[in-house]
C-alpha cells in the first residue's frame, strides 16, 4: 500500500501542476481533479493506519545472519542514543501503575487517556472511575438512574444505526458524483465540516462524562420545588435533573399536572436532591406495608396530591396520638387502634393542614377536591432521612 502510495503521488503532482502549451480539453481538468480527491481517499484509509503503528528501539533490533561478523554468534548490536533514554511511565510495575492513575481525578484520567492506546485502555477501567462515580454521584444513583443509563445507551445506539446508514449512502452518492466534480467537491466540503463524537459505551467512565456533560437527564427527587415555594415545604417531588458544570447546580423539570405545562427550575442546589427511595411512579399509588407497624412518635413521608390530575409527592410527617389519648407513652394505646393520626407540625395549630386520620386497615386513597388526596405510606427507619427533613424545616410556621 505504501508502494502504491509513493507510485501515485508523482502522478497526481504532474497531472496538478502540469502547463501545457496548448489548452488541454474540458476533460483533463475533470481526470486531474478526480486524482486528486481519489489521492485524499487513499490518504485518509493510510491514517488509522499509521496511527496505530508503534516505534520500534533500536537495541531489540536483531540483524540477519548475512550482516553478523565473521567468526561471532551473536549480531552487531546497532547504536543508539535512545537506548539510553529515561524510563516511561508503562515501564513501571503494574501494581505502581494502578496506584498513580488510581490517584488521578476525572479530568487527569482523561487527560492521562489521550497519551497513548495503552494508556487509553487503563484509564477507562471500572475499578479507577468507580470511587470518583460514588464520591459525586452516589447520592443520586439508584435503580431508577441505573435503568436510564441503560435506555439512554440503547437510544443512541439506535441513533448511529440510523445515521450511520444515512452516511453510506452520501458516500455512494458522492462515488457516483465524480462524473460532476463541483457537486463533490461540496460534498466533501460539507462532510467535512461535521465532527463525529465518540459513542457512549457501557462503562463507568462513560457515565460518568455523561451526567457531567449534562446529556443525561437523571430520575430524581426534589425537595420542596420551585424555590421553595410555600406551597411545597417539607415535601419532595419526582423530577429528572440535568448537571450545570459551569454553576455546579441542577436544571430541574417535572411532569405536567392539571393544566400547567412541564415546569423547568434552574439553580437546584446539591443538597435539595436524592434519589427516589422506592420505584412507584409518581401517578401511582404506593403500597404500604408498615401500617400495622406506625406507632405515636414514628417519622414517615406519604403520598399527597392536590387532585385526581396532579402527580403525588412524599410530605414529611409524624404519627400523632389520638384524641382520646394524653401522650403518655406508658399508658398509649394509640397503635391498637384502626384509625393512625397524622401530624404536620410545620403548619400553626388549628390550620386545616395540620392533622389528618386514615384507616390502618383499609387504607387506599383518601381524600376530597378541598383538602387534596392521601396515598401511601413510608415509614422512616433511617437517622440521615429524618435529619434530612429537620434540615429542611421553614424558618417561619405555615398556615
Amino acid at each position: 500500500m505504501l508502494f502504491f502510495l509513493v507510485s501515485f503521488f508523482p502522478f497526481v503532482v504532474l497531472l496538478s501542476k502540469s502547463l501545457p502549451l496548448e489548452p488541454l480539453p474540458q476533460w483533463t481538468s475533470e481526470t486531474r481533479l478526480v486524482s486528486i480527491l481519489l489521492f485524499q481517499e487513499v490518504l485518509s484509509f493510510l491514517a488509522p493506519l499509521l496511527e496505530r503503528c508503534r516505534p520500534v528501539r533500536a537495541g531489540n533490533l536483531t540483524l540477519p545472519s548475512s550482516m553478523m561478523s565473521p567468526g561471532k554468534g551473536r549480531p552487531h548490536r546497532v547504536e543508539n542514543v535512545e537506548e539510553l533514554a529515561e524510563m516511561s511511565v508503562l515501564d513501571l510495575p503494574e501494581l505502581a501503575l494502578d496506584c498513580i492513575l488510581g490517584r488521578l481525578s476525572p479530568a487527569g484520567l482523561r487527560n492521562m487517556a489521550a497519551v497513548c492506546g495503552s494508556l487509553k485502555e487503563r484509564c477507562r477501567s471500572d475499578h479507577l472511575w468507580e470511587k470518583h462515580m460514588k464520591e459525586k454521584w452516589g447520592r443520586l444513583i439508584g435503580n431508577a438512574a441505573r435503568k436510564e443509563w441503560k435506555l439512554y445507551l440503547a437510544s443512541t445506539r439506535d441513533s448511529a444505526v440510523g445515521a450511520e446508514d444515512i452516511n453510506r449512502s452520501k458516500k455512494w452518492t458522492g462515488v457516483l458524483s465524480c462524473l460532476w466534480p463541483i457537486s463533490w467537491l461540496n460534498f466533501r466540503i460539507d462532510s467535512g465540516n461535521k465532527h463525529k463524537s465518540p459513542l457512549p459505551d457501557d462503562s463507568i467512565m462513560s457515565w460518568y462524562r455523561s451526567l457531567e456533560s449534562g446529556k443525561l437527564w437523571l430520575p430524581a427527587q426534589v425537595y420542596n420545588r420551585e424555590h421553595g415555594h410555600v406551597g411545597f415545604m417539607l415535601s419532595c417531588y419526582d423530577a429528572e435533573v440535568s448537571y450545570d458544570c459551569s454553576t455546579d447546580t441542577f436544571h430541574a423539570r417535572y411532569p405536567p399536572h392539571g393544566r400547567r405545562m412541564m415546569i423547568i427550575e434552574e439553580g437546584v442546589q446539591w443538597d435539595r436532591l436524592r434519589a427516589p427511595p422506592v420505584s412507584t411512579p409518581a401517578y401511582d399509588l404506593h403500597i404500604s406495608d408498615c401500617l400495622s407497624d406506625l406507632r405515636a412518635g414514628d417519622h414517615i413521608e406519604i403520598q399527597w396530591r392536590r387532585n385526581k390530575e396532579f402527580p403525588y409527592g412524599w410530605w414529611y410527617g409524624v404519627i400523632g396520638h389520638l384524641e382520646s389519648c394524653d401522650g403518655n407513652e406508658l399508658f398509649c394505646h394509640c397503635h391498637l387502634s384502626d384509625t393512625v393520626i397524622l401530624e404536620f407540625n410545620q403548619y400553626t395549630p388549628g390550620s386545616r393542614w395540620r392533622r389528618a386520620s386514615i384507616n390502618r386497615k383499609a387504607h387506599r386513597e383518601e381524600g376530597n377536591e378541598t383538602d387534596g388526596f392521601f396515598g401511601g405510606i413510608r415509614k422512616l427507619q433511617s437517622k440521615d432521612e429524618i435529619a434530612k427533613w429537620r434540615q429542611l424545616w421553614p424558618k417561619d410556621v405555615l398556615v
